[in-house]
């Protein structure tokens, strides 16, 4: 018998505190309870204390929609960084660079293709971690592209959007993205094709007031907000205060702007039921 080995414990390695906040926890935004992040994400970043629906990672969100987790990404086109030689405190072409190296992406949006319950389908979602899932050329090209690849398969196309609007940065040409966006999905409506548009924490500005609403069914993740211009904004214009719970979705759905408010964890078997519905499956 060693008493060395058997009796004296192995010293515990001392983690940094960093290590421990940034690592092992999320603090809920809406609760203030400290979540594991191991659990919260087999729950689908929703808090197991008070049913929030935090931001979910969008490659999560795909491997969660698509069957088995397959999908491949279509190629979207490599468009001027800068158009209008943007700067404020920063340079444009730096804000993109730093948003780049850290997402892995060159913008704020992904197309992917593949089956929902055996039914192939597009999918174009926006990333908020990449500059707050901002709208700008970019944004509206693989909307478009989605679009287009949806009428060429003759796949019905659903937009999952989570943003702050317009981008800022490329002004008047972000704003144009809206009606080449509408004018896209319009092209889908005309051949019967089925757009479902699901949107996340937050919707807000020019993509809610372009292809977001337009879905043949308007889906919303449970407590998400979703409106144009801000609430504090709007009750400082009309100087008027506004009803509880005023753009959430459950609001909207009150008042006939949403179709239907969903659990994350429902999501995928609601659209399923709705795919096969619009196609007469």
């Amino acid at each position: 018998m060693n008493w060395i080995s058997d009796f004296v414990r192995p010293k515990i390695k001392k983690a940094s505190p960093k290590e421990l906040s940034d690592n092992l926890w999320t603090k809920c935004p809406e609760c203030g309870q400290m979540l594991f992040n191991k659990e919260l994400e087999k729950d689908f970043y929703i808090c197991s204390f008070c049913g929030h629906h935090l931001r979910l990672p969008i490659t999560r969100r795909l491997q969660m929609l698509f069957d088995d987790g397959k999908y491949r990404t279509l190629s979207l086109p490599k468009l001027q960084d800068d158009p209008l030689n943007f700067k404020d405190s920063k340079r444009y072409t730096e804000r993109l660079r730093s948003y780049r190296k850290l997402s892995g992406r060159d913008d704020a949006i992904v197309v992917a293709y593949g089956e929902i319950g055996g039914i192939k389908t597009v999918v174009a979602i926006l990333d908020f971690s990449f500059m707050g899932g901002s709208m700008g050329t970019a944004v509206g090209e693989g909307i478009v592209r989605g679009a287009e690849f949806a009428f060429k398969t003759k796949s019905p196309f659903v937009a999952i959007s989570a943003s702050g609007g317009a981008r800022m940065q490329e002004g008047i040409l972000s704003l144009m993205q809206m009606a080449r966006t509408t004018a896209a999905i319009n092209q889908l409506k005309e051949k019967g094709i089925p757009y479902i548009s699901v949107m996340t924490d937050p919707t807000t500005g020019g993509v809610s007031a372009s292809f977001a609403m337009l879905g043949d069914i308007n889906i919303a993740e449970k407590g998400s907000v979703i409106g144009f211009a801000g609430a504090r904004v709007i009750e400082q214009t009309i100087r008027e205060q506004l009803p509880e719970g005023f753009q959430k979705a459950e609001y909207l759905q009150t008042h006939g702007m949403i179709d239907i408010v969903v659990n994350r964890t429902e999501l995928r078997n609601k659209l399923i039921k709705i795919l096969k519905l619009l196609l007469n499956r």
